[in-house]
């Protein structure tokens, strides 16, 4: 048995969700440390709490994972995950930034926390569940194509996201100022939006999307597997139980373990990214020597921050659509490795920058690897990972996602404060670094059934 060709229509129906999601993500990206340190965080404290999205994402997905691997139900076999995720991640996204009305029980900088983590296991609840359903339902010909798409939309959703606060302020006349110890109004319309955006989208997924059943992901194992001898059979007798991660883990294909280390450099730079961008502009480009969480400044510093982040993901829009076509001509390792040297550059760049107009240019380049980070690499692995296998496998990649961060974590506050003497700007340089590095270790990595067309 063969999966099904799906129309462009129904691929953009398959991935709607991920437009919610990373709306969200987005909302939370480019304004968690703004409203962490609105609560009283200080710069060089703001990557440790950022640990807890990393943490959340090391355990929530590869059990979220192993367990849409053996569910199904009369909704499906990935979609109660999604969205329960996305249900719980609506009330993160209401509630964080609004965490100051309740102090009357714990301070508000506790709850914000408190916030972020259930946001962040919410989202991780959804994430790779979702990733796992694409790559279920899209045959080997259509997966680049079907990656690309989610990326469009991931885009769109970030786009929407990133820019919304700014909007709100500029072109509705809503505050973006708030008294000390309080979020501004902008921000928190924007997260009740984003709530709102990310039940609707998962629900157009739920509703307009097909799972294979149990016995016809067996036909299609069983197709696979013969045509490819690098892909070994399951039992179909031996029930999954929850040490099979471990085990899982330790026969994780080649190509996985090659992509490993890609995927560790590239989310180590974006880490720094989403963490230190706020301070880094507010203190490199808008004079603020020690960050001021309640000045004007500071306030416009982060909405400025919002829109730069919103380039960098509507740029990865149409580079997303290209992906497809460049990888039949390049192969996806050199689509990958090319997209990340110019993220690599630059986030060098933004150092030389000559004011904050000019960092759209960066963005630009930033986007560029963004596009390719959220589709090439499980396009590449989504070919090596038995189907009966893939959500869990999808957990276990995301190791190597949330590993990075959390060494990030542990480590950019200290080397802001020690190392570069609170300045911010130098972690984006270490971004850099860590990008170019990843750009390097694609070389290594083995595509069992990438087509290169000349």
């Amino acid at each position: 048995m063969q999966k099904r060709k799906l129309s462009a229509t129904q691929i953009t129906y398959l991935s709607f969700g991920f437009l919610g999601i990373q709306m969200g993500f987005a909302l939370q990206n480019a304004n968690a440390s703004r409203i962490l340190q609105n609560f009283g965080a200080d710069v060089h404290e703001l990557s440790w709490f950022w640990l807890i999205a990393p943490i959340m994402g090391l355990i929530v997905q590869p059990l979220v994972g192993h367990y849409s691997d053996n569910t199904w139900t009369k909704l499906g076999r990935r979609k109660p995950y999604f969205l329960i995720g996305a249900i719980l991640a609506s009330v993160g996204l209401i509630l964080l930034p609004q965490a100051d009305l309740f102090i009357a029980f714990l301070p508000p900088l506790w709850v914000g926390t408190g916030m972020l983590m259930i946001m962040d296991a919410s989202f991780n609840i959804s994430m790779e569940p979702f990733r796992a359903f694409v790559a279920d339902i899209l045959n080997e010909e259509q997966r680049t194509f079907g990656f690309t798409t989610q990326t469009v939309l991931i885009g769109i959703g970030a786009v929407v996201g990133s820019w919304l606060p700014y909007v709100l302020t500029e072109y509705f006349d809503v505050a973006n100022r708030a008294e000390e110890g309080s979020v501004p109004l902008n921000l928190i319309l924007s997260f009740v939006t984003g709530a709102v955006v990310l039940i609707i989208t998962i629900l157009v997924t739920v509703f307009t999307t097909k799972e294979y059943s149990p016995e016809e992901v067996e036909l299609i194992e069983k197709a696979k597997a013969k045509k490819n001898d690098q892909i070994e059979e399951i039992e179909p007798e031996k029930k999954a139980k929850l040490s099979d991660i471990f085990t899982d883990f330790v026969k994780m294909p080649e190509t996985m373990k090659q992509l490993s280390w890609v995927q560790f450099f590239s989310w180590f730079g974006l880490f720094g990214m989403w963490v230190f961008t706020t301070p880094a502009i507010a203190q490199h480009f808008y004079d603020l020597p020690h960050t001021d969480s309640s000045s004007e400044s500071f306030n416009n510093a982060g909405d400025w921050v919002g829109i730069l982040f919103g380039v960098y993901n509507l740029v990865s829009i149409p580079v997303a659509l290209s992906l497809s076509k460049i990888s039949k001509t390049l192969g996806r390792k050199k689509t990958h490795m090319y997209a990340l040297i110019i993220g690599g550059i630059s986030f060098l760049s933004i150092y030389v920058m000559p004011d904050r107009y000019w960092l759209i240019l960066p963005m630009i380049g930033i986007g560029i690897a963004w596009a390719s980070i959220l589709s090439m690499p499980y396009a590449i692995l989504a070919g090596a990972i038995n189907p009966k296998k893939m959500g869990v496998y999808m957990g276990i990649f995301n190791f190597f996602i949330v590993l990075p961060q959390i060494l990030n974590g542990i480590v950019g506050g200290p080397m802001v404060k020690y190392i570069y003497d609170d300045q911010a700007i130098f972690a984006l340089i270490l971004s850099g670094v860590s990008m170019l590095v990843a750009a390097a270790l694609v070389k290594r990595v083995k595509d069992v059934d990438d087509v290169v067309t000349n």
